[in-house]
């Protein structure tokens, strides 16, 4: 095939046609990365352009270390209740115990121990002292607190706990088995986890992402091999991403997505558009592979329109304003 006419494509743009020597010249130059795709006559779909130009890009970089484990996550049971205002209730055998942002709790069973620790107590923390505290640490700059609190079950039987979404939504378990380990998620989506999952930061290396995609330079980072919740505000939207596919989204409706999905910030085209649509200036492009979680609903969404219908002063609600309570007998 080497005189075939090929298809690049970068980030969900297609470039091409071009010759065999064509995309080498463009790998070689750095045009081309390892996350471009590439397509032939007589390919059954898109692959990955290390699989046709391999030789081209030299000795494959060394693959990124697995996720941190620990000793694993507790498997815990849960079932998920509500249509609009939903909770999670979590069955913990003996032994086992889960941890939760702080505000989430919502019943528990007699046998549930609880209490305040530093970082997440997934035993990453490091030795000592410092360790957890240069752990726990972290967690304030998502504008987290510094504690979380950790619910064990200290009795003989199976004991029930039960956490609450802070507004209207969705709450959507997560298994980081199926997640290569880790997803990547808005600082304020996680719920709660079984004890052993690591809740840390994800710093954005890309300039536009970490100034102009509504979280600033930080999103929250969950890690290990159990299961994790997250919640969003109205209904919640799953998408799988191909290769090279890419999805334009507001910025406030991202939730989460897997690691190795690529994640920018781009600027509305137009200036009538940017300074007129109602939109913002900036929408976050999301390429993959991989999974994405989208919300209908932002929470700081719905707080402007909250607000908006406050009214400043006594009477603004009507049409009449404060002549209407008047005439009609209110409150001057």
């Amino acid at each position: 095939m080497s005189d075939n006419v090929w298809f690049i494509a970068v980030q969900g743009q297609q470039q091409g046609p071009m010759s065999r020597d064509e995309v080498v010249a463009g790998i070689q130059s750095g045009r081309f990365k390892r996350d471009a795709h590439v397509y032939t006559q007589g390919m059954d779909s898109w692959a990955p352009i290390s699989s046709q130009f391999g030789d081209a890009f030299g000795a494959a970089p060394s693959p990124p270390p697995p996720p941190p484990r620990g000793a694993g996550a507790h498997e815990i049971d849960y079932e998920l209740f509500g249509e609009e205002m939903q909770y999670v209730e979590i069955t913990l055998d003996p032994g086992e115990a889960c941890i939760a942002e702080a505000g989430a709790f919502m019943y528990m069973d007699p046998g549930i121990q609880m209490q305040t620790i530093f970082g997440d107590g997934s035993g990453q923390e490091g030795s000592g002292f410092m360790g957890k505290l240069l752990t726990a640490g972290k967690r304030l700059v998502t504008g987290e607190s510094l504690f979380m609190t950790l619910f064990e079950n200290s009795a003989g039987g199976r004991q029930k706990v039960a956490f609450a979404s802070p507004y209207p939504g969705k709450v959507v378990a997560l298994d980081l088995r199926q997640h290569s380990g880790r997803v990547i998620c808005e600082k304020d989506a996680f719920l709660c986890a079984a004890k052993g999952i690591s809740v840390g930061i994800a710093f954005q290396r890309r300039l536009g992402a970490g100034l102009f995609g509504g979280e600033g330079f930080i999103l929250q980072k969950l890690e290990g091999d159990g299961i994790a919740f997250i919640h969003s505000g109205g209904t919640i939207m799953s998408r799988e991403l191909a290769p090279g596919e890419t999805l334009r989204v507001d910025t406030g409706c991202l939730v989460a997505f897997e690691s190795q999905v690529t994640y920018d910030i781009q600027m509305v085209s137009g200036i009538k558009t940017a300074f007129f649509g109602g939109e913002g200036l900036f929408y976050a492009a999301l390429t993959g592979p991989g999974r994405i979680w989208l919300q209908s609903l932002p929470f700081s969404r719905l707080a402007k329109r909250v607000l908006s219908a406050i009214p400043h002063q006594k009477g603004e609600g009507s049409a009449l304003g404060s002549i209407g309570n008047i005439l009609m007998g209110g409150d001057s």
